[in-house]
């Protein structure tokens, strides 16, 4: 297996990666809506692209409001831990600048992936572009930003 490597880029550096990701994922795969995909919030995030052999394979984001987002893995590259480890650097960026927690909207079949990850969910599901979703929780520790 090739060596997976994670950039944290702007936008403006690797959005074009992240949108290919959210494209496959969200719009081909799920059927999402494209405006409900990308926003005016991805200027203002810090983004993560996994790569292999230099091309895209997966994404995320995390807001500046501490709210992660937007996770994006391409299925040939799922179970290979890739967006875990996308998940690790993003709650290690928002520990290391001081976030008290992470929240996110997670798909009704990621639950258990983000209950093994420390989240636990809020409130009852919703359905956002035909998909249900449940918001999850993360406290953060300053342990976080030294994984």
């Amino acid at each position: 297996m090739q060596e997976v490597t994670i950039a944290s880029e702007e936008w403006s550096r690797i959005g074009a990666d992240a949108s290919r990701m959210r494209e496959a994922v969200f719009i081909r795969e799920l059927g999402v809506d494209a405006p409900l995909v990308s926003d005016e919030a991805d200027n203002g995030a810090v983004h993560v692209v996994a790569y292999r052999q230099g091309e895209a394979i997966a994404a995320a984001r995390l807001l500046p409001d501490g709210a992660i987002g937007r996770l994006a893995v391409l299925p040939s590259s799922r179970r290979e831990g890739i967006g875990s480890r996308l998940l690790h650097t993003l709650i290690e960026h928002a520990a290391r600048r001081g976030d008290a927690c992470v929240r996110l909207y997670a798909q009704s079949g990621a639950v258990s992936f983000y209950l093994r990850h420390g989240f636990a969910t809020v409130g009852d599901s919703f359905y956002e572009g035909g998909v249900e979703h449940i918001e999850m929780v993360r406290l953060l520790a300053i342990s976080d930003a030294r994984r």
